[in-house]
């Protein structure tokens, strides 16, 4: 496998709270607005035995807000359909619901990106390690440059959003815009 297609998804940590693992920020007309997915509080520690809560609609809300949010941007047309089957996967694993979600973004990217899951936990792993180089409650390092967003004339540029944000925005771009920020 070509070592820039080589991805490991940790799946024997203990789940941390507060993290990318179940939420993301789309941009609303009032801002940054959090999409979190509830879990299951079972007692069960590893983030591939964590499971998604369904007392509330959750993916309708999801959903609505996206559907708010980025229905007057140039491309949520063209990708509404595909974008929408994310919201109707209906499992019980948060890892498993993840990793049908991004199946879908890189079938819309047409990125052919092969990842394996962790067979075991290694707190020091011998490969990059980016399990906490995000945090979803402070703004990230990389610098990102500016691109169209729907409300960015009334609340400015705002980074650290969704994929979605991207794929409404500047569709077929998406993966350039992507590769370009990697190089920097």
């Amino acid at each position: 496998m070509n070592p820039e297609n080589e991805i490991s998804f940790e799946q024997f940590e203990n789940f941390p709270k507060q993290t990318y693992r179940n939420r993301t920020a789309i941009y609303g007309a009032n801002g940054k607005l959090a999409l979190i997915i509830p879990i299951k509080h079972t007692g069960k520690r590893e983030f591939r035995d964590t499971e998604i809560s369904y007392v509330e609609d959750w993916q309708k809300l999801h959903w609505k807000s996206i559907k708010t949010a980025y229905q007057s941007t140039p491309y949520f047309e063209y990708y509404e359909d595909k974008l929408k089957t994310i919201f109707e996967i209906k499992v019980n694993s948060l890892m498993e619901f993840n990793l049908k979600a991004l199946g879908i973004i890189l079938a819309i990217l047409k990125a052919e990106k092969r990842y394996e899951l962790t067979t075991e936990y290694f707190r020091n792993p011998d490969a990059e390690d980016f399990r906490e180089q995000f945090s979803a409650k402070s703004e990230s390092e990389y610098e990102m440059p500016e691109y169209y967003q729907s409300f960015s004339d009334k609340n400015g540029f705002i980074q650290d959003l969704s994929i979605l944000d991207l794929i409404c925005n500047i569709g077929p771009e998406t993966l350039t815009y992507i590769k370009n920020i990697n190089k920097n």
